[in-house]
Formats: C-alpha cells, sequence, structure tokens
C-alpha cells in the first residue's frame, strides 16, 4: 500500500499556485507567489515540496533541452507546444494518441507506460514581433 504523505499548509499553497494556473511555471516563479502568502518561505521549501508533488505524481515536472525544469498542475495525459523564442510553454488543445504506447511497445526493449510529447516552435507573439528564437 502506498504511504500517503501528509498535506502541510505550505505543501497545499504550493499546489493551489501550480494548479491555477496555465503558465508552466518555473520554482522561482512558484517561490514569489508563495512568498505573497507565506513571506517567510524558503526557496529551499518549495523545491523540496515540489519534487515532492512530483513524486506523488499531484503535478508534472517539463525539463526540456537542459533548460530549467517548469511545472504543470494538469496530470491528464496531454502535449506541449514550446516557443523556441520566448521559451513559453503551452498546453496543446487536443487528445493525446495513446495508439502511440501500442505502436511503440512493438519495438520497446520493455514495457511502456505512456509517453509525453513537446511540439517546438515560435509561438504567435514571437512571430509577430520577429524573434530569432533560442532567447532563452
Amino acid at each position: 500500500m502506498k504511504k500517503k504523505f501528509r498535506m502541510t499548509k505550505q505543501r497545499q499553497m504550493i499546489l493551489s499556485i501550480i494548479r491555477n494556473t496555465d503558465c508552466h511555471p518555473t520554482a522561482d516563479w512558484v517561490y514569489q507567489e508563495a512568498r505573497k502568502e507565506i513571506p517567510g518561505i524558503s526557496l529551499g521549501t518549495v523545491y523540496r515540496n515540489l519534487q515532492l508533488l512530483v513524486k506523488e505524481q499531484e503535478i508534472l515536472e517539463l525539463t526540456s533541452s537542459g533548460k530549467f525544469s517548469r511545472f504543470d498542475g494538469n496530470i491528464d495525459p496531454h502535449y506541449h507546444f514550446i516557443c523556441t523564442g520566448c521559451g513559453g510553454v503551452k498546453d496543446m488543445k487536443m487528445k493525446a494518441l495513446n495508439i502511440l504506447n501500442e505502436e511503440v511497445q512493438a519495438a520497446a526493449p520493455g514495457k511502456i507506460e505512456g509517453h509525453r510529447l513537446e511540439f517546438l516552435g515560435m509561438c504567435n507573439d514571437c512571430l509577430n514581433q520577429g524573434c530569432q528564437g533560442n532567447n532563452n
């Protein structure tokens, strides 16, 4: 049986911050938001709680190309669009293609449990501003 972790005031607030935004925030952004409610909260506390929430599958951690992590409160299967200009991350409004798991399973050296898919490109804002890309 999986041991249930304790939902502290800080942990609940961090979870709420992430679930109530669609900007896929960094730990630093979460820290700045958390300080508005609990001024004495430390960056270390935010990092530890983010990692625990990821481990407990309450949130997702998104890492891309070795850059800093971003966090997502939407744990349902979905895809992301990452702007190569500004680094913004957006949820794709499309159904996750679970058939990919079955297709890949035939060639996989083990058991497929799921997949993540990211699309890279320039967002409309960056296209309109003439960004050159890779600014982050």
